[in-house]
């Protein structure tokens, strides 16, 4: 097994499962926050990170009309409510990084890279990539507990 087909499986089962999820969640919630960060920007964050690590780990430049907006965190009167653009910049963003890590000669996985991040190999990248959505979609999860729980203590 090649370490791409490995990185392949484990990547899918998380992406997967954070896409469908999000997808699916009520276009109303994507305004719903945690402080700054709304869930629209959490997931316009994920997509662009995805973007910034195929652009340092695997070879895959930022196409030229993608624009990195969340890279400097939430910005006042930015929001991201759109469920159908938000749905397809995650699909472009993973596309874009699924194309670099197939690209990736065997060798390459385990090549130190320096990047702004500092110096990681594109395999221990992509388990940063990993956590990272993970926290991204924690942090999803209880916003939106916590808002539907409120809603419902409001209407008993």
């Amino acid at each position: 097994m090649t370490t791409y087909s490995t990185a392949l499986t484990l990547w899918l089962t998380i992406q997967e499962r954070f896409h469908k999820t999000a997808k699916s969640m009520p276009e109303e919630d994507l305004k719903l926050r945690m402080g700054a960060a709304s869930i629209g920007y959490m997931l316009r964050h994920n997509a662009e990170v995805e973007y910034m690590f195929a652009d340092w780990y695997f070879g895959q430049s930022i196409p030229a009309d993608v624009q990195l907006l969340t890279k400097n965190g939430p910005v006042e009167g930015k929001e991201f409510t759109n469920m159908r653009e938000l749905a397809d910049f995650m699909t472009a963003s993973n596309d874009h990084l699924l194309a670099g890590m197939q690209n990736m000669s065997e060798e390459a996985w385990t090549t130190p890279v320096t990047t702004p991040l500092g110096t990681s190999t594109p395999l221990e990248a992509l388990g940063r990539l990993m956590y990272h959505t993970g926290i991204h979609a924690g942090q999803i999860s209880q916003i939106q507990r916590a808002f539907h729980a409120k809603e419902k203590e409001r209407t008993h």
